[in-house]
């Protein structure tokens, strides 16, 4: 049988939610606490203030990323086989956190604000750093090509993956594996038809 969810955790989830939907500083403490089924005067007991929410919320989304390619990057295979499995496990955990994810891609303005910024752009730099990694390898061992930016595929990557929770339905028959192994064959493997001639 589930347990049932602690006040603390459906404060961060409820928020989560809104601030994925309406943004971080459009949302109140007043809308938070009535998803909740609270006071608003509640919401302080668990935590000192709504950035202290949003801050716990990446927080621990960060934590879970970085985990997560630490893991890629200790599996055994070439460039490309951990490019697909970063893209893989970036889109389970857009599957698994839809709402944290959101907030990842659209606050960063807001996030910077933040009084603890510095270790959340520590993580987002470890992100960033893991990606490069791997696309430097792949340049190295002749995979990948050498002519264009190791950034400039980070960023298109970036972007197509994470932004997809935008769009990407889980529950369709379109499943995350087949999206990661689509989406690393559009990017290493290009789209135009190849010439059976």
């Amino acid at each position: 049988m589930a347990q049932p969810e602690n006040r603390r955790d459906a404060i961060l989830r409820a928020s989560a939610e809104l601030f994925a939907r309406q943004g971080v500083a459009s949302t109140t403490v007043r809308q938070i606490a009535a998803e909740v089924g609270v006071l608003s005067g509640s919401l302080f007991h668990h935590f000192p203030s709504k950035d202290a929410i949003v801050e716990e919320i990446m927080t621990v989304y960060l934590a879970e990323l970085r985990r997560r390619y630490r893991a890629v990057l200790d599996t055994e295979g070439g460039p490309r086989e951990q490019l697909e499995a970063l893209i893989t496990t970036s889109l389970r955990l857009a599957e698994a956190s839809p709402s944290a994810t959101m907030i990842y891609q659209n606050e960063l303005s807001y996030l910077r604000e933040l009084p603890q910024y510095g270790s959340l752009k520590e993580a987002a730099v470890e992100v960033q750093q893991t990606w490069l990694t791997i696309i430097e390898a792949g340049r190295a061992d002749g995979s990948f090509r050498t002519d264009i930016d190791p950034k400039v595929l980070y960023r298109f990557l970036r972007d197509a993956v994470w932004l997809s929770v935008r769009w990407y339905r889980p529950d369709g028959p379109y499943t995350v594996d087949q999206l990661a192994k689509d989406c690393a064959s559009i990017f290493l493997d290009g789209y135009a038809a190849f010439d059976t001639d």
